[in-house]
């Protein structure tokens, strides 16, 4: 059976940025084409406008002129005077007398002209015809019919359009790059928002903030991130702290400081088998305080916790560095020789722990108490071969050296002595 994939696994989404960019270009390409077509068609409208009150006043020149032809119907000299007055302004030119006949003409030749395109300028501009009366002494006496030439109009207009292409071309040039600094300072602290957070849910990177936003409303949010990302790494540090204090509540007596049972085995077995590895010796001395219960019916249980603290800290400073010093219980107390060269050595450190505790204990009351312990020695692998029998060899040693009322040490069987004598 095929588990159905999540719906937006292999959507390719688009980035904000080329999102904003998209929207952006087709905004300020809208405002320039409407720009552009605005300024065209108020153009052309305007010219219009110019182009036939410019025919108009043609007309009325060409018809002032040709009043004596007309009243005499010369037909050459209309002609001249068609020619040299209508050939800079009009594409065509009629003269008509009072009976609506023609008497002259003139039409600019067809290869002087662009017919293409000036038909289409003559459609678009609507330049003529346009008719004038000729009048003389107030009668009309004729009528000329004058249509536009559109070639300068066109070219004008192409020259117009040219500069407003310019025109345009360099305000979306402009809208562009404006866009795209704003764009900047939009995205810019969004991206730093998104590596962030990133990094906090990756990294648990909690010291990591925003650099301060140019808009307000980007500059507030990212300052409040910051705000969130302060707490959360005050909540972070004290969390941490506590776990740590947890912890090491979990594997250290509350009284003296040191190791409990559970964490002394956990070492005990971590050595035993790096002493299997390594075919090396290590050692167990198991500690009992010979007089605790009669300090505490004497002096009391606060007493009694002080004679503790002392004897934890008297025996940590008789072992070495490496060494694992443990109170595992009441007045009962451990301590795992991690290396020995030769089994016999850990008779010097049990031996210096009896001489230090040869010192009476001194209470906060001033009462000087004396606190021997009895301590039992067990090596691996001499007395045992795996941790709890290391630990179960001590204690049984520990309980014949007190049985020899105490204070002193006593080796598990084999004696390390006999084994010392036996080597040398």
């Amino acid at each position: 059976m095929t588990m159905p994939s999540r719906p937006d696994a292999a959507v390719s989404r688009p980035t904000l940025y080329n999102t904003l960019r998209r929207i952006h270009f087709g905004v300020a390409l809208i405002a320039v084409c409407t720009a552009g077509i605005s300024l065209t068609a108020l153009g052309l409208a305007a010219l219009r406008v110019y182009a036939d009150h410019n025919l108009h006043l043609v007309a009325r020149s060409v018809a002032y002129t040709l009043e004596a032809p007309v009243v005499f119907r010369d037909q050459a000299a209309a002609n001249e005077a068609l020619v040299a007055i209508a050939a800079a302004e009009v594409a065509k030119a009629s003269v008509y007398d009072r009976d609506n006949r023609l008497l002259a003409e003139w039409q600019r030749p067809e290869g002087a002209r662009f017919s293409g395109l000036q038909s289409l300028a003559s459609r678009l501009m609507a330049l003529g015809p346009v008719e004038q009366v000729i009048q003389h002494e107030t009668q009309p006496v004729g009528t000329v019919r004058l249509t536009g030439d559109p070639a300068n109009l066109l070219r004008f207009v192409l020259s117009g359009l040219l500069g407003l292409l310019a025109c345009l071309l360099l305000t979306a040039v402009s809208a562009h790059y404006l866009s795209s600094r704003m764009l900047v300072h939009i995205i810019e602290p969004v991206r730093n928002l998104m590596h962030v957070a990133h990094a906090v849910r990756s990294e648990r990177a909690f010291d990591r903030r925003t650099p301060p936003a140019h808009i307000a409303e980007l500059n507030a949010l990212g300052e409040d991130f910051n705000g969130l990302l302060d707490e959360l790494e005050t909540w972070q540090n004290q969390l941490q702290h506590e776990n740590r204090s947890l912890a090491h509540r979990a594997s250290h007596d509350s009284l003296t400081g040191l190791l409990n049972r559970a964490a002394f085995e956990d070492a005990l077995q971590r050595t035993v088998r790096l002493a299997t590895a390594t075919k090396t010796h290590a050692g167990v001395l198991y500690l009992d305080s010979d007089a605790f219960k009669e300090i505490n019916d004497s002096f009391g249980h606060a007493a009694g916790d002080e004679v503790l603290f002392d004897i934890a800290q008297r025996i940590r400073s008789c072992v070495r560095e490496g060494d694992v010093v443990a109170r595992l219980g009441g007045d009962e107390f451990a301590v795992l020789v991690t290396t020995l060269r030769k089994p016999a050595d850990i008779i010097q450190i049990a031996e210096h722990i009896l001489i230090r505790m040869r010192d009476p204990v001194q209470l906060s009351g001033g009462t000087r108490i004396d606190a021997s312990l009895s301590i039992g020695l067990s090596v691996f692998p001499v007395h045992a071969q795996t941790a709890a029998a290391l630990l179960r060899t001590a204690d049984e040693a520990m309980y014949q050296a007190k049985r020899r009322s105490g204070g002193r040490w006593q080796s598990a069987e084999p004696r390390l002595a006999t084994v010392q004598t036996e080597q040398a």
